[in-house]
């Protein structure tokens, strides 16, 4: 295998990912912030997102089996295609029909080919780079996520308030058309996977392998997932929902200048992420699994600025640079702690495990998901001008949360250095 990192194929598929990638994250954004606006209501904001959650998380398992029985570059070539031609519906019936109902369709597609989408991508890398290269693809890969989900938003957000819906959704199409396209002259090596079982077997025997062993062998995996699945309900929820709810409705910018605003926002959200991804990559020999809980601490205490400045703060520009600012570091201290507990699984699982203890941790994680973007739209809609309860409910809760993961961090048997490395890796 040619021993350079950016070969023909590795490198036609980092490219894919960027134009596929830009177009997701932005249709992504400003279909659900098109329903808010044409709408203003935060509990079908919240309900519609929870709903396009679902077969995200049912479909993770099934993309990453799938990755191992059907060609890679087929996958991703036929995804995208459909991608392409679920906008296209969207963009025909749009006007026509019931408004709710059919975002609420297309989102649920759209994340759900998301979810059967990554799995090939990364189980692709090592098919394509050599070994000691591995390492350095998946940072790629990752970086190149990132790096879309920092921009996507933010451009779909301009683009929104300038031009409209249906420019920016003709842009995503064509992106998805010219990924799918260049993804055909991608060569992935591939070998039938021959299994006497079929793909939900596969799943179904998958799923109860990594929960026999998170439940015997490692319980305390147990235990982190259950605080994953607080934090999502009461705080990760509270953001996807209430930022762009807040900025829309709340601060009342008007139509154009709101939508550009949310994009930035998201842009921070996810430019705190990469911000967070950098500075555990700098920090991984300090960072301690018993002091993980500070990093939880750190993210509850994000809340209590935005919903004090709420209701104390009148001006609009104020208290969105607080929004900001807040979402901005409340992700920096997120994505530390989730690379610090995903390293943890990593060394702590056996090789032949490995795979299907994330992919069983991530499923069962991104469960309390929908039920907390459905509460916090219930939420804000029956908050109306009392919305920073809601924001300092969330607070108070993940702080709860995070004192009582303290517990759990303290008094368990990991390592004490949570960097790249370790027996089984």
């Amino acid at each position: 295998m040619n021993q350079k990192l950016f070969t023909k194929d590795f490198t036609l598929v980092v490219i894919g990912q960027v134009i596929s990638l830009l177009g997701n994250a932005s249709v992504r954004f400003v279909l659900p912030l098109y329903l808010l606006n044409q709408t203003g209501s935060s509990a079908l904001y919240g309900l519609v997102t929870a709903c396009a959650f679902l077969p995200s998380i049912l479909l993770s398992p099934v993309g990453g089996i799938l990755a191992d029985r059907v060609n890679k570059k087929n996958i991703m070539v036929c995804l995208d295609f459909l991608t392409a031609l679920v906008i296209l519906g969207f963009l025909l019936f749009v006007g026509k029909g019931n408004l709710i109902l059919l975002l609420a369709g297309t989102l649920i597609v759209l994340y759900g080919i998301a979810g059967a989408y990554q799995p090939s991508v990364q189980a692709s890398v090592p098919a394509l780079v050599c070994q000691d290269h591995v390492m350095a693809a998946n940072s790629v890969i990752n970086t190149v996520s990132s790096f879309a989900s920092l921009l996507g938003p933010v451009l779909g957000g301009v683009l929104y308030s300038v031009y409209g819906l249906e420019p920016v959704l003709l842009f995503c199409m064509i992106c998805f058309l010219f990924s799918a396209v260049m993804e055909i002259f991608i060569t992935i090596p591939f070998s039938k996977h021959r299994s006497e079982k079929g793909v939900w077997s596969s799943v179904k025997g998958d799923l109860k392998e990594s929960l026999e062993f998170v439940k015997r062998k490692k319980p305390v995996i147990g235990k982190v997932l259950l605080i994953v699945c607080g934090i999502n309900l009461f705080l990760s929820a509270m953001i996807i929902v209430g930022v762009p709810y807040l900025i829309t409705e709340v601060l009342d910018f008007g139509m154009e200048q709101s939508s550009r605003f949310c994009g930035f926002a998201e842009g921070a959200l996810a430019g705190g992420g990469l911000a967070g991804g950098i500075c555990a990559g700098i920090w991984a020999d300090r960072l301690k699994f018993r002091n993980a809980g500070m990093l939880l601490k750190a993210c509850a205490a994000c809340t209590f600025p935005m919903g004090i400045s709420l209701f104390f703060i009148s001006s609009p520009y104020l208290n969105y640079g607080i929004i900001m600012v807040c979402c901005f570091f409340m992700m920096v201290f997120s994505a530390m702690f989730t690379i610090q507990m995903m390293a943890v699984i990593q060394i702590e699982t056996p090789v032949h495990l490995v795979g299907k203890v994330i992919s069983v941790a991530i499923t069962v994680s991104m469960c309390a998901q929908p039920l907390g973007n459905a509460l916090y739209g219930i939420l804000f809609e029956a908050l109306k001008d009392h919305e920073y309860v809601a924001v300092l409910f969330s607070g108070v809760v993940s702080m709860g949360i995070s004192v009582w993961s303290e517990r759990v961090f303290r008094f368990s048997q990991f390592p004490e250095s949570n960097g790249a490395g370790g027996s089984h890796v």
